[in-house]
């Protein structure tokens, strides 16, 4: 089978996005179909080592929900679009936020393969159905089949397009975050790490655990916050940091992705205190590979990945002093964080790419059977 997957966002940038398809194309490459990625690229950066990689359209930084989205906006890309489309002749077009502008949209147009659609996220200003719905329904109608990482994608996009959507969640090379690794120097000194990865971004509220962390210190001197994540921390952190005198806060800043789960091994509870606006848990089900126990906020997108008291805990977001006790409850039972790492470890199994990847193409396939003889006949 010949497949294109579809980014809207930078390929030379990380992101929760691009990391999906990366994952999808390399399970489908090995299942011997032909794959390739379309995307817009930096030509500051190095692209990425992948020769299935076809960069279209130069990005642009705009910020989105609290963000930044790396997207093309360039309309120059039609033609060359249009003919790469015509000369490759895929089978399955296979578009990741495939409403957004302007690659998805300008491939959407042009493609004559069976078109799906992954919904990803919940928030931005890019995916503001509520003022572009109208326009973009002409275009919605083009996809063959949609897919949602989680039911809050699902409600989302289906506010403003109804459709049959398919509920598939994001994959976690679960061997690459459980396999053992040597501990991160200078965090294997008997303290107990409670650990927070994340970009610097308001929503990911890392301001409430550093505020749980002023709480909780006092009653808990042997204990170290790490901070891994790209970005500077706000001024609502440093004013947190700088009132409570807080010690023991490590800013590690951003890390190979190959190192990231030296870090969680490191740590003894994983914490995201994200305020809203994610989709999904992916961060949760790193730590739970690593067998590590997780409080979260009680947000739709990590509800969905971890059930509260079994894998960990969840919070209501914002709120430092639950949060709090949470960490404390967890710092007090050195059982209770064993046999809720142990807990996540099982459920995360069920979210190995391989196992992704067969549901993708499991739907891929349900839709050509299902699609009229044009459609067959050109993937057989």
């Amino acid at each position: 089978m010949k497949i294109a997957l579809v980014s809207p966002y930078d390929f030379t940038w990380p992101g929760g996005v691009t990391a999906h398809i990366s994952q999808l194309a390399a399970q489908f490459t090995g299942r011997g179909h032909q794959v390739k990625i379309l995307a817009p690229h930096s030509p500051s950066r190095d692209a990425p080592e992948n020769e299935n990689f076809v960069p279209l359209g130069r990005s642009v930084p705009i910020p989105s929900g609290g963000s930044v989205a790396r997207l093309t906006l360039s309309v120059w890309l039609d033609h060359k679009v249009r003919d790469f489309l015509q000369r490759e002749r895929f089978d399955v077009v296979h578009l990741h936020e495939p409403l957004m502008p302007v690659l998805p949209l300008t491939v959407l147009r042009h493609s004559t393969a069976l078109n799906i659609g992954t919904f990803h996220a919940v928030h931005g200003r890019f995916r503001n159905y509520g003022w572009s719905h109208p326009i973009l329904k002409h275009w919605f109608k083009k996809l063959d089949g949609c897919i949602a990482v989680s039911p809050v994608a699902q409600e989302y996009a289906g506010r403003f397009f109804n459709a049959d959507y398919q509920i598939i969640p994001n994959g976690i090379d679960v061997d690459f975050f459980s396999a053992p690794k040597a501990p991160m120097y200078g965090l294997d000194d008997g303290k107990l790490n409670i650990l927070f990865v994340g970009r610097m971004e308001k929503r990911k509220g890392l301001r409430y655990l550093l505020e749980a962390y002023g709480r909780l210190k006092w009653d808990f001197p042997n204990t170290r916050l790490v901070v891994v994540g790209p970005g500077t921390p706000d001024r609502d952190c440093y004013r947190v940091m700088s009132e409570r005198n807080l010690q023991d806060v490590v800013l590690v800043g951003g890390v190979q992705y190959e190192d990231l789960p030296r870090y969680y091994q490191s740590s003894h509870i994983f914490c995201s205190p994200a305020t809203g606006q994610e989709s999904f848990g992916i961060v949760l089900l790193e730590a739970m590979a690593a067998g590590k126990p997780v409080v979260a906020s009680s947000i739709e997108g990590y509800s969905s990945v971890l059930q509260h008291g079994s894998q960990g805990l969840l919070v209501p977001p914002k709120d430092s002093a639950t949060l709090a006790e949470a960490l404390s409850f967890l710092i007090r039972d050195p059982g209770m964080r064993l046999q809720m790492g142990a807990a996540g470890r099982d459920t995360v199994e069920k979210y190995r790419w391989d196992l992704i990847a067969g549901r993708v193409m499991d739907y891929y396939t349900s839709l050509m059977e299902t699609a009229d003889g044009v459609s067959r006949q050109r993937v057989l």
